[in-house]
């Protein structure tokens, strides 16, 4: 867990935004998606709140991230970005094991897959309780597969410009910080259909601007 650092400028927005989630349909359990391109701050954000939720409400965390595909299929059809958009993760495992039983409080799995290794994982199940936050976080997670899945979904937006040099980061030296580069074609041409198919942005509960890590926006779209 990495929390927030009270009496700051972002602790207060995560507090607000946490407040949210904990008022969510008290006594039953509720799904919660935190949504948004790669580089954007969505796992650092999810266990912010989770740590934040937690004081109030059982929390289990989950990243959409354990749920790839065998590297051999997500290249399968080819390297380019509607293959990354539509081949990168298994909906039907994750609907299998997470979502069908958290929604009939049986134990969750939280892994099918390190996509690191390339190999199946055997994660042990998680158990949930009758008012249980699921709290999952990743890219993709309101295209059509999963539309239906949350309570309420929390967007985390920023631009490429900085969400590209900020993901590449952790990869070390070597990785071109430009959003247009042809080594990131893939990744962002994948995302910006997303974006144009699924607009998760205007679908969200809430939308956070996180280009500014130490001072993020945070409103709620109209319903």
């Amino acid at each position: 867990m990495r929390p927030p650092v009270p009496a700051t400028g972002r602790f207060a927005v995560v507090s607000v935004l946490a407040g949210e989630l904990v008022a969510l349909h008290p006594g039953r359990r509720v799904a919660v998606a935190v949504d948004g391109v790669d580089g954007a701050g969505k796992t650092v954000l999810a266990d912010q709140l989770a740590e934040v939720v937690g004081a109030d409400r059982d929390v289990v965390r989950v990243s959409v991230d354990g749920f790839h595909r065998p590297r051999a299929e997500r290249v399968a059809r080819g390297r380019g970005p509607e293959t990354f958009y539509e081949d990168s993760y298994d909906y039907a495992a994750f609907r299998r094991v997470v979502l069908e039983p958290f929604r009939a409080g049986l134990p969750v799995t939280p892994a099918v897959n390190d996509v690191e290794r390339d190999e199946r994982v055997d994660a042990d199940p998680v158990p949930v309780g009758v008012d249980t936050l699921l709290l999952v976080d990743g890219i993709f997670l309101q295209r059509p597969e999963l539309a239906d899945a949350w309570d309420a979904v929390v967007f985390v937006d920023v631009p490429f410009a900085v969400s590209v040099p900020r993901g590449n980061a952790r990869f070390g030296e070597g990785h071109d910080p430009d959003p247009e580069a042809e080594s990131n074609r893939r990744y962002v041409g994948g995302q910006r259909l997303y974006l144009e198919r699924a607009h998760p942005r205007e679908s969200a509960t809430w939308v956070l601007d996180n280009t500014d890590l130490d001072a993020p926006l945070l409103h709620r779209n109209p319903r």
